[in-house]
């Protein structure tokens, strides 16, 4: 027995938007939060926010790293606010919540939603909580975007119309090599059967792989990832400078790799942070160096020894069959021209 007329009301409410919306909130987005409350937000929070977006074993990792040299910047990682499920407006979307959200005789909320304003405190809150213990005053996260490409920029514009994002490219061909090698390694649970062999082949007999006589995917595979890196860099880009203008900056990887300070410098100037000292420049090579989770990989998986280091360039080259070329250049070759980098080699 349903005790109460509320209680009833509440259960159609679910039950109807279950039936317009399915039980999956990831399309249904928030309204966008008001000038008024983000004045009202930023007096509490005041720390300019910027986020790190990218194709996954794109070099987010790396670039997080070296912005955080800068005494003023803080980044940290893989808070997924907008770029994977469950995201972060799940915390309003419950039907109990959305009732108390919503409820006329709250007082504190002058009878408007305020899940967009509740939202913006909590990554708020999250994201300086370290920043300012660090004593530093610009704050960003970089959580890879590939899963959700142009929407997770367009879930950020409803939380953050004021923040900042920067993207980075890396040639898709390195960035699916890199990425299926850190899946053999890292993940083999979530491989196919087929993609299981071919790991198994791979590390029982690397070398017809470096002779580029046997492909690492299979033409769904690799006709599957190269579809999501065009898809992810073309919408990124796309609703980006849509909505964020100025505030929406990219960078090629193998541009931080070969010239990392004037790169790095560009970026923090960007951000509106200070010009950096000398000390600062020196304190940015020494990070350059270092690799943290380089020798743990080779150790784990040793066929990856026989690549070039992490950090250096064109890994493909070594690795992409005749047949892999030819098929992601097919489909992402023009995209790979429009960011300079040369379609087939």
């Amino acid at each position: 027995m349903l005790k109460t007329r509320d209680e009833l009301w509440r259960r159609v409410k679910r039950s109807l938007r279950v039936l317009l919306f399915g039980d999956d909130v990831r399309h249904r987005l928030l309204a966008p939060i008001s000038a008024s409350e983000l004045d009202q937000i930023k007096s509490i929070f005041p720390q300019p926010k910027f986020f790190i977006f990218g194709h996954a074993r794109s070099g987010t990792t790396l670039l997080a790293r070296l912005l955080r040299v800068h005494p003023e910047v803080h980044c940290n990682w893989q808070a997924h606010f907008f770029t994977r499920p469950p995201f972060i407006n799940s915390l309003v979307r419950d039907a109990d919540v959305e009732e108390w959200l919503g409820r006329r005789s709250n007082r504190w909320n002058q009878g408007k939603d305020y899940s967009t304003v509740l939202l913006r405190s909590a990554c708020d809150f999250m994201l300086e909580r370290e920043s300012r213990a660090l004593g530093k005053e610009i704050v960003g996260d970089k959580s890879p975007n590939n899963l959700e490409h142009g929407e997770a920029v367009t879930r950020m514009y409803s939380i953050y119309p004021d923040g900042s994002i920067i993207f980075i490219i890396r040639d898709g061909r390195d960035a699916v090599i890199s990425h299926v090698l850190q899946d053999f390694l890292d993940h083999p649970d979530r491989l196919s059967a087929t993609e299981r062999k071919v790991r198994r082949r791979f590390l029982r007999d690397p070398e017809p792989y470096f002779k580029r006589e046997r492909s690492l995917f299979t033409a769904a595979t690799l006709r599957d990832r190269a579809q999501h890196w065009v898809k992810n860099v073309s919408e990124t880009i796309e609703l980006g400078q849509r909505y964020y203008g100025h505030r929406f900056h990219c960078v090629r990887f193998e541009d931080i790799v070969i010239r990392p300070y004037e790169e790095i410098e560009t970026i923090w100037k960007f951000l509106g942070a200070s010009p950096p000292t000398d000390e600062i420049k020196d304190l940015l090579g020494v990070e350059l160096k270092e690799k943290p989770d380089e020798e743990r990989r080779l150790k784990q998986l040793p066929p990856l020894a026989n690549l070039k280091r992490k950090g250096n360039l064109g890994a493909w080259k070594e690795l992409f069959t005749d047949r892999d070329i030819a098929i992601f250049h097919e489909i992402a070759g023009e995209t790979l021209a429009n960011h300079g980098y040369i379609a087939a080699g």
